[in-house]
């Protein structure tokens, strides 16, 4: 099934397909730059700028998306509501002070640090979660991818062979 995912995928243009890539929740643009430079022989600027899209694109829609969703499923299911009241209560209760502290540095760096469990998804969903607005969210995550792509071009080009691409 992968190889099918792999070969579909290598069949799309290699902006689009790269894109895609960055769109997936564990992968995200730092699986898709390493996978671009690895399948493509495109210019390195396209590949990033095609990452960044990517990983932007689910970013909005996870904004927009998290709030509706919750209150919806909260109403139509007792189960639900009880997660969604015991998450928000547990993960405000641990780490709201720091967050409310470092809130743009805390999203920020949380988004930028190329580790499992980060990136723009989560950082979509601590946004939602901690009641960030849309409106300051978006910029401090697309900050936040930013720093993640480039640590994670310099790691997988070489900081010489960066040049070599550009």
């Amino acid at each position: 099934m992968l190889d099918y995912y792999i070969e579909w995928v290598r069949n799309l243009p290699p902006e689009i397909a790269t894109a895609l890539v960055a769109m997936l929740p564990i992968g995200e643009l730092r699986g898709a730059i390493p996978f671009a430079l690895a399948v493509y022989d495109i210019p390195f600027w396209r590949i990033f700028v095609s990452a960044l899209v990517g990983n932007i694109i689910v970013v909005v829609l996870l904004l927009w998306l998290l709030e509706p969703v919750s209150k919806f499923l909260m109403k139509h299911s007792k189960l639900m509501k009880r997660f969604f009241t015991w998450l928000f209560e547990r993960t405000r209760k641990k780490h709201s002070k720091s967050v409310e502290r470092w809130e743009e540095l805390a999203l920020i760096l949380f988004v930028a640090i190329p580790l499992p469990g980060t990136g723009g998804w989560t950082g979509a969903l601590m946004a939602f979660v901690f009641g960030i607005s849309f409106k300051k969210a978006l910029p401090l995550i697309i900050l936040g991818l930013i720093i993640a792509g480039v640590i994670v071009s310099a790691l997988s080009l070489g900081v010489v062979g960066v040049a070599n691409h550009i």
